[in-house]
């Protein structure tokens, strides 16, 4: 089974959205193995957007994503990064489609509401910024034998 990180970002926490994307996320199917709630520092902000650094936004995404609390969530599931991927839609929620967690909700691209892995590699690169190997539980879950 394929993991991924998901950070529901400050924006969706202070706007009282987080219950409604970790909904959508899990009615898909997908299965929680890792949860919490943390303001992120600008250490593991850097780190985590270390991709970014030099470009113009940099600045700005580091002050973003510090300036207030976030969840931090892996979930587990065939295709994992694919079907979060799709589900957040455009980075920019005026190009995302509705149906999709940002074009339903998203303002703009700075406020864009969650972050997803965009691979299977980088999902275990970010899921081992955020979580010790403690952390992350593996379950069994009835409904895995529908889903699965």
């Amino acid at each position: 089974m394929e993991r991924s990180l998901v950070l529901i970002k400050p924006d969706a926490i202070q706007r009282s959205l987080a219950g409604q994307i970790i909904s959508r996320l899990e009615r898909k199917g997908l299965k929680i193995v890792a949860m919490k709630m943390l303001h992120m520092d600008k250490d593991l902000a850097q780190r985590h957007y270390a991709i970014h650094k030099g470009k113009a936004f940099f600045d700005d995404l580091v002050t973003f994503i510090t300036s207030s609390p976030l969840i931090a969530i892996v979930f587990q599931g065939e295709n994992a990064v694919q079907i979060i991927r799709q589900m957040m839609g455009e980075t920019d929620p005026a190009k995302a489609l509705g149906g999709t967690i940002r074009g339903d909700f998203g303002i703009d691209v700075g406020h864009n509401l969650v972050h997803g892995s965009d691979s299977p590699q980088n999902a275990c690169q970010e899921i081992d910024l955020f979580f010790s190997a403690q952390e992350i539980f593996d379950y069994d879950r009835d409904l895995d034998t529908w889903v699965y």
